[in-house]
């Protein structure tokens, strides 16, 4: 009898085959501005804060930071004014599949990585981490389009996953003359790491503006009744929704970002954006090659 098993590229991987093992930790006493100069430098979302014994007590992120930004804290108070505690963990040998439904179902980005024989803490596992090993491995799968393609095989017998089929196509803008303080209530309200900002009249795209611009002001002392326009990126980074996901995908590792915003197709109407978190809970970077895979065949004993 052949029934429908939980399978999926991710299956049979562990948290160690895609954590990375460098991450950044600083005492809870360092200040908030020190800190972004950390997280910019080494291009992180996050790092960990270590009490006054050298253990881990939180986790500051971007976010944690925009919000000290919008509540008029000195830049220079200390992490444990703004840290999340305490850190969430998971295990070195532990299943990236339930690493990834732990990481979902708690609404956060990261987990620090434990060893289980000594609980000493060797790494981080965050969603671009994830997404990047399923790259890897989708670009040197014998489906891929890429090695189909210098084969010069037939590509018709693959139903390959569409920015469509996966990104969010709840897409929230603001206009380029409101303040940041309306950019920040918009990213929190709808749980977005970048906001699009568009011309004020037209819903014409312009710009988009991210935490990292945002701790960026924040550092540069720049008011939070400062307009959008003054600090957001342009042009913004796009694909359309009929483009296959693992070329929006390339598009974002290459490019390290953690989103694209989606044109429909024929227009540049925005009509959704695609994060790297969409991307791994799919889990999957290109197609449904391995749905065959996910049949199993159980014969009576």
């Amino acid at each position: 009898m052949a029934v429908i098993v939980d399978r999926s590229v991710l299956t049979g991987l562990s948290v160690k085959d895609a954590m990375r093992r460098q991450f950044i930790r600083l005492p809870q006493t360092a200040p908030i501005d020190h800190t972004i100069n950390y997280l910019i430098k080494h291009k992180a979302n996050a790092l960990m804060t270590l009490d006054n014994a050298g253990q881990p007590a939180g986790v500051v992120s971007k976010t944690d930071i925009m919000g000290a930004y919008y509540a008029g804290l000195p830049i220079m108070s200390p992490l444990s004014d703004i840290m999340v505690s305490p850190p969430l963990f998971c295990q070195l040998n532990a299943s990236l599949d339930a690493a990834l439904e732990d990481m979902r179902n708690k609404s956060v980005y990261r987990l620090y990585v434990q060893d289980g024989q000594d609980g000493d803490i060797v790494g981080v596992l965050a969603y671009p981490d994830m997404v990047g090993l399923l790259y890897r491995y989708c670009h040197t799968c014998a489906q891929s389009r890429h090695l189909r393609a210098e084969a010069s095989a037939p590509d018709d017998t693959v139903s390959r996953l569409t920015v469509k089929e996966v990104m969010t196509d709840n897409v929230v803008a603001i206009a380029e003359t409101d303040s940041l303080v309306a950019v920040m209530e918009a990213l929190s309200a709808h749980r977005f790491g970048a906001m699009l900002i568009e011309k004020n009249t037209g819903h014409v795209p312009v710009g988009v503006v991210s935490k990292t611009d945002l701790i960026l002001a924040y550092k540069h002392g720049l008011a939070v009744d400062t307009s959008a326009r003054e600090i957001m990126a342009s042009p913004i980074r796009v694909c359309r929704e009929d483009d296959y996901l693992e070329d929006a995908i390339r598009k974002m590792i290459f490019a390290e970002v953690h989103r694209i915003f989606v044109q429909s197709v024929g227009t540049e109407e925005i009509v959704g954006v695609l994060s790297l978190s969409d991307a791994a809970r799919i889990r999957s970077g290109s197609c449904h090659a391995c749905v065959s895979s996910r049949i199993k065949v159980e014969t009576d004993s």
